[in-house]
């Protein structure tokens, strides 16, 4: 490992509808990892706090809105990824205000947290997937 990484800071939420299912989002083409399954979220920006990112995150990606003292946070997951390294901080969100839609159009499915454990992901949601099965 290096001794001065660029650390890469990205926040997901695991949005839990009223019948305990998660959203899980699949990856577009073109991008990393493309064609897994992961939860909705982006990068930490400058100057922002996680939970502001993942609030603002959620707006632009899925078109609702979401209070920050409503995302819980449940777990993170820390992984090398060439020169970088991804810090994955995720929260349990089971309250938000209007209808969850893609704005870039990805495919999108409301699965129980079992269901995830089948699920091509990416390497660093596998063990935020088990710490879910405890905690929901």
């Amino acid at each position: 490992m290096e001794k001065n990484p660029t650390y890469l800071f990205v926040v997901a939420a695991a949005l839990v509808d009223q019948n305990g299912r998660i959203l899980v989002q699949k990856r577009p083409e073109g991008k990393p990892m493309a064609g897994l399954w992961e939860f909705p979220g982006g990068k930490v920006e400058a100057g922002e706090t996680p939970e502001a990112a993942l609030v603002r995150e959620l707006n632009e990606e899925l078109e609702i809105d979401v209070d920050e003292a409503d995302i819980e946070p449940v777990a993170f997951a820390s992984e090398a990824i060439g020169s970088k390294h991804l810090v994955l901080l995720l929260y349990i969100c089971r309250k938000w205000r209007g209808p969850v839609i893609s704005t870039d159009s990805l495919d999108l499915q409301w699965l129980p947290v079992d269901a995830l454990q089948e699920l091509p992901m990416p390497p660093a949601d596998g063990p935020l997937v088990q710490k879910l099965s405890c905690s929901l």
